[in-house]
């Protein structure tokens, strides 16, 4: 009984002492994609990564958290008109703002389909977005070593909800987000 007991104990501690661990992105395999319907057709574009704050804890997917900064100058938008368009001050206006940024408010589910509520900044305009998420052992690692992982990130947001509103009777509200980051502990 008293064994019980002490073992009992132990796993109490254990799970309490459990907190989030900080992950690392890998800024060189990581991408940030998106698409937007344009009167050409579907384009897609991407984004580069400027630094990202990832605390994740795998056995409490609540408590987990991120923070990134992408670099909205770095963008790039299929064709060099379509870039500088969207860099220019009817869309990003990146000369102005520079940095969009995503803080994590909240995260349910389970690591293979996880919702991802958090505030998104975009022109200085600030809104609640929510995102799917997924998190996996990167291939060729042992099934048990879960240091080295890829998170995919899918979701949609309307342009114009930011005040990047230019070319209306060009492009479509809504651009997609598909987020490939590997992260390793």
């Amino acid at each position: 009984m008293i064994r019980r007991l002490a073992l009992t104990l132990c796993l109490i501690a254990t799970q309490a002492a459990a907190a989030p661990e900080r992950y690392r992105l890998d800024t060189a395999t990581s991408t940030v994609g998106f698409t937007y319907d344009a009167a050409i057709g579907n384009n897609r574009g991407t984004m580069p990564i400027t630094s990202a704050d990832m605390r994740i804890d795998l056995g409490n997917l609540g408590a987990s958290r991120v923070d990134v900064t992408l670099d909205a100058t770095g963008t790039r938008a299929g064709f060099f008109f379509a870039t500088e368009a969207m860099k220019g001050p009817d869309l990003l206006d990146t000369a102005r703002h520079p940095s969009i940024t995503f803080r994590s408010t909240a995260i349910t589910g389970t690591l293979q389909k996880a919702r991802i509520t958090g505030l998104l900044t975009v022109r200085g305009v600030t809104h609640p977005v929510t995102l799917t998420g997924g998190l996996y052992r990167q291939a060729k690692t042992d099934p048990k070593d879960l240091s080295h992982l890829t998170i995919l990130l899918t979701g949609t947001l309307n342009r114009h909800s930011f005040g990047a509103s230019g070319y209306a009777t060009l492009v479509g509200p809504e651009i997609g987000l598909r987020i490939v980051a590997q992260v390793e502990r």
